[in-house]
């Protein structure tokens, strides 16, 4: 009995099922992959050797490697000997953190993202890198487990999207397992005693970590003349400013000594730190936050 050739309509109707699927995806979790795709795409071939069971590459004998690790196989093919080297398989448990304060909701111009739309396509993003790669994820102070698999995408987003994640600037101190990733994100405008107390009770704990301060262009550039009255966005109340352009430069000095601050505190805990601005393209601190996490994996 020969198989059945689908008919015009059949290939129809499955190619609008499939339109009807893909638009009831979010939008955000699109987008996240989309961004994991291209980052994914960079870092390929940047894979190292170590242990594991996936075939990488060949490579001649040398004095001092184990006899076991010849490939008797490929050696016959020439006279030198040859090794087969696998690639680094260890798995890593990833914990993601995002900053849910309403100062997140900012933008200074109708085009560009909120900060908290920025922090939640890198926050997603990250999670599919991980996931492609075969490690596991979760979100911080959620009681998730560590998962692996493509599930783990639309679970993530939809804790994001309920009630269950905290509106606080900073996270609390769960009790991971030694030797954990944290992956932090935010405007970080806390005070750096705050922060300090964080990181460094997580660093005590064995567990190494990597902050990313999102911003928005007009926090780091005060682009702002005459008259202004600011509000604060976490109940601080109002201030009238008569001439904002004469406060500038101070205050350009003050962010930037409150970033030196907070890349001291990392690098004092060991930990990494990044900044990052919303008018600029999300893939190039992913890409590096990325390969951080990677190279980590295989100290």
């Amino acid at each position: 009995m020969s198989a059945l050739r689908p008919t015009r309509r059949t290939q129809g109707d499955t190619h609008h099922r499939a339109e009807a699927l893909g638009a009831t995806l979010p939008p955000l979790l699109v987008a996240a992959e989309r961004v994991a795709s291209t980052v994914s795409q960079g870092v390929h071939g940047r894979r190292r050797v170590g242990q594991g069971e996936t075939f990488w590459q060949f490579r001649r004998y040398e004095f001092g490697d184990a006899v076991q690790r010849i490939d008797w196989r490929r050696s016959a093919r020439a006279d030198p000997l040859y090794i087969r080297e696998t690639e680094w398989e260890a798995a890593q448990s990833v914990w993601l953190w995002r900053d849910g304060s309403p100062s997140m909701d900012f933008r200074s111009r109708p085009e560009l993202e909120t900060k908290r739309e920025r922090v939640d396509l890198l926050l997603l993003a990250l999670a599919s890198l991980l996931v492609r790669g075969g490690e596991r994820a979760a979100l911080l102070e959620t009681g998730m487990f560590p998962t692996s698999g493509r599930g783990v995408m639309t679970r993530l987003w939809a804790m994001m999207q309920s009630d269950r994640l905290s509106a606080n600037s900073l996270p609390g101190v769960d009790v991971l397992p030694r030797y954990s990733r944290v992956v932090m994100i935010g405007d970080f405008l806390s005070s750096l005693e705050e922060v300090q107390a964080v990181v460094e009770a997580y660093a005590g704990r064995g567990v190494r970590g990597h902050l990313i301060q999102v911003l928005d262009p007009a926090e780091e550039q005060l682009p702002y003349d005459g008259r202004v009255l600011f509000e604060g966005p976490e109940a601080e109340g109002e201030v009238l400013i008569p001439h904002v352009a004469s406060l500038r430069e101070a205050y350009q000095r003050e962010l930037a000594r409150h970033r030196d601050g907070l890349q001291a505190l990392a690098v004092r805990s060991g930990w990494s730190f990044a900044f990052h601005h919303t008018d600029h393209s999300p893939e190039g601190p992913l890409m590096a936050l990325y390969l951080q996490l990677s190279e980590a994996a295989t100290r």
